[in-house]
């Protein structure tokens, strides 16, 4: 359970003028682009990325961001001159150092030392600081203590993703995916195929479509080393998940925005394969897009290739999660990925492969993949 401040009187006049800052923000925004991919002649398939990385704050985590500040605000848990603190890889932190600041409040990042120095110098940029631990799944417990030391709050994204959003509709991401598709071939996307980190947005989809009665099937992707799969195939006795080496996405803990009954198929990809896609993609089209896009990317290529087998026509529609800008010195540079030991070449043919004529290779593929029960 995340810690709480003890109740005090509220001062509704602070605490009002914040929502409407964080409103008017939301008022500014219009909505992100929805980009249909240019592919080969041939293709009955179409795919689609909705670019989050058009925010304000460059990434999908814009949107969560808003809606943990408006979600602590009107709970009472926010005052004016509340430290704020937060366990993260990185995006959301940024974003949130952005809200931070626009309402004059103190920020403290709690991440892992191996975050990438682009996104650390985003978060300083917002007026924010970082800590960071060796232990990526030390972040949840060194947050709470700095909360306390602080007479802070810890604004738990893992927590509260899930409940912040509201899933129904308020122009949520799931809502405007179906809004842009109104007038495309397919309109009712086949598959929508999202990452997994604090699992909220794959919440928010997973109830939409099904509040909706869609007909949409949710992929989600998982990184290696992320308990998201094992828990949702059950099979996390014994496992000891080390933690996810693709920022953005997977976990060492299933963590409780995580709602595996709205899933209706995850896949697990390897870290080559979403360093491979990621670079793909600004190859064939020019995109530029972080490694938690990539994984997300592989999938789809890997959905729409059993599409094409069994002889079905859609659509899919993934999403553009950040700029590759971001990651400059890590996953763009040959370097950084070879001392990982990502050998990307098999995974780029695989993609050119299928790419080109819509047959995946299957012999490399982290199969990892169920169907949900």
């Amino acid at each position: 359970m995340t810690d709480r401040r003890p109740p005090r009187p509220t001062d509704r006049a602070w605490t009002d003028e914040a929502v409407r800052k964080l409103r008017a923000d939301a008022n500014r925004s219009a909505d992100t682009h929805l980009i249909k991919l240019d592919l080969p002649a041939g293709w009955d398939v179409d795919i689609y990325l909705k670019d989050e990385s058009t925010h304000p704050t460059g990434s999908l985590k814009h949107r969560l961001a808003r809606s943990l500040f408006l979600y602590a605000l009107c709970n009472g848990y926010i005052h004016e001159g509340t430290t704020i603190i937060e366990a993260s890889s990185g995006s959301t932190a940024v974003s949130e150092a952005h809200f931070a600041r626009m309402l004059g409040l103190p920020f403290v990042a709690v991440m892992h030392r191996d975050t990438s120095p682009e996104k650390i110098h985003l978060i300083e940029q917002e007026g924010g600081s970082c800590h960071l631990v060796d232990d990526p799944s030390a972040v949840y417990d060194v947050s709470r203590e700095l909360a306390l030391e602080y007479d802070g709050y810890f604004i738990d994204q893992f927590t509260y993703a899930e409940r912040a959003t509201d899933w129904r509709g308020n122009n949520n991401i799931a809502e405007s995916i179906f809004h842009q598709m109104e007038l495309e071939p397919h309109p009712v996307p086949s598959w929508i195929v999202v990452g997994a980190g604090t699992g909220g947005t794959s919440a928010t989809i997973g109830r939409y479509v099904r509040y909706r009665g869609h007909a949409t099937q949710l992929c989600v992707v998982d990184p290696e080393g992320s308990a998201f799969l094992p828990g949702f195939l059950g099979e996390l006795d014994g496992y000891r998940p080390c933690g996810s080496r693709i920022e953005g996405i997977g976990r060492p803990r299933v963590e409780p925005s995580f709602i595996p009954g709205v899933v209706d198929r995850m896949c697990g990809v390897p870290d080559a394969a979403s360093v491979a896609a990621m670079r793909f993609l600004g190859e064939r089209t020019g995109l530029s897009c972080g490694p938690s896009t990539g994984t997300s990317l592989y999938a789809v290529l890997r959905l729409a290739c059993e599409m094409r087998a069994a002889g079905e026509v859609g659509s899919i529609v993934t999403l553009l999660c950040d700029d590759g800008s971001r990651y400059a010195d890590t996953y763009c540079c040959d370097e950084w990925a070879g001392e990982r030991g990502w050998v990307l070449e098999p995974y780029l043919e695989v993609l050119e492969r299928a790419w080109e004529t819509g047959v995946w290779a299957e012999e490399v593929w982290s199969e990892g993949a169920a169907e949900a029960r």
